[in-house]
């Protein structure tokens, strides 16, 4: 399963973004969308849309986390990084910081795809790849958008 991830949008959708996310099994979408159009377009490149509510997102937009299994593995989707996650949980994946990431705390691996809008402190546009296989570890890879 191949997984795209991205993350504070802030009501841009780069031209070139469509391109890069071709082959997604699903598409997950870690805050700070803002716009509902956003989502929209997201949509229509077909792949199941997953997103969570950022700070800068109205109500009602999206929920504020959610987790989701797959392959075996249990990911836990926010915006605003946390420091402790429910049991079970061995990913955490979030935007909010515009700054990729991929460090593990106690056990729990935690990525940021970056953001596709207004990179922060030095940080690419980005998003990330993340493969999921059964009984392997998942694959985090962090791509600039063209």
């Amino acid at each position: 399963m191949r997984i795209a991830v991205i993350a504070d949008t802030h009501n841009r959708f780069p031209a070139s973004l469509r391109e890069a996310l071709a082959g997604a099994d699903e598409i997950w979408h870690l805050g700070d969308i803002c716009n509902e159009e956003i989502l929209r377009e997201l949509g229509s490149l077909g792949p199941p849309v997953h997103a969570v509510r950022g700070n800068c997102d109205p109500h009602g937009l999206a929920p504020e986390s959610l987790t989701l299994t797959r392959e075996g593995h249990t990911f836990l989707l926010v915006h605003i990084p946390i420091k402790s996650v429910p049991p079970g949980v061995r990913f955490a994946l979030h935007g909010h910081t515009h700054v990729p990431r991929d460090q593990t705390i106690d056990g729990v691996r935690h990525l940021n795809p970056g953001t596709v809008s207004k990179p922060n402190h030095g940080a690419p546009v980005s998003f990330a790849w993340l493969e999921v296989q059964p009984g392997r570890e998942p694959e985090w890879r962090v791509v600039p958008v063209p």
